[in-house]
């Protein structure tokens, strides 16, 4: 029936199977964020990376662990799916509460600090000259840049409404994909915690699991 031991152990390798699809969009996001805002160095979007990564090695071992019905890993793969859980539902958090003071004042921090490179890269991005109004406005400034290309650099805005604006989508969609997905592994947790203490019917009754 539904709930035992059969049930439990492909119910848990079907989880496992959804975390290894779930590692892949949590890496995707990240990268999606990186290549959006090129020059912003942002340690939480690098910190979904990495739960990206080390949710898919320990899917490999979630995996194993429930087709040997192995006690040894499915509590280590239980005790760090929980810590991941927390991990990942922190950082989520923290990605949506991120206000938009923060998000103009980490834009403008990292634009400072970057090279002119990177300046002329983000303009020709967001299509855009000057970080603020009061920055120098011209085609020397602001090269191949499509507003200025009548030779009218005046009407091309800011880049620092667009910029912040590029910021705070990408921690929304990173800290709501986050959240969502990391509820998912507090349920493998508590699949991990049921299918340790159910015993193989095709075992040997006199071996203790």
């Amino acid at each position: 029936m539904c709930g035992g031991f059969t049930c439990t152990k492909n119910a848990l390798k079907a989880l496992n199977l959804l975390y290894i699809v779930v590692s892949f969009i949590l890496i995707a996001v990240a990268t999606y964020g990186k290549t959006i805002v090129q020059i912003t160095d942002i340690s939480i979007i690098e910190a979904i990376f990495a739960c990206g990564v080390f949710l898919f090695m320990l899917s490999m071992l979630g995996l194993v662990g429930t087709a040997k019905h192995n006690q040894v890993m499915l509590f280590f793969y239980m005790v760090i799916l929980f810590i991941l859980f927390v991990a990942q539902f922190s950082i989520a958090c923290a990605c949506l509460a991120f206000n938009t003071n923060e998000q103009r004042e980490l834009a403008g921090k990292e634009w400072q600090s970057s090279t002119v490179e990177n300046h002329q890269q983000l303009q020709r991005i967001f299509d855009c000259c000057g970080f603020q109004s009061g920055d120098p406005k011209n085609s020397e400034h602001c090269p191949e840049v499509r507003c200025c290309q009548t030779n009218d650099c005046q009407q091309c805005s800011d880049c620092e409404m667009k910029i912040q604006q590029a910021i705070g989508d990408v921690l929304q969609v990173a800290g709501w994909t986050s959240m969502f997905f990391s509820f998912t592994e507090f349920i493998g947790v508590w699949l991990t915690i049921r299918y340790r203490n159910q015993k193989n019917p095709r075992a040997d009754p006199n071996v203790f699991l």
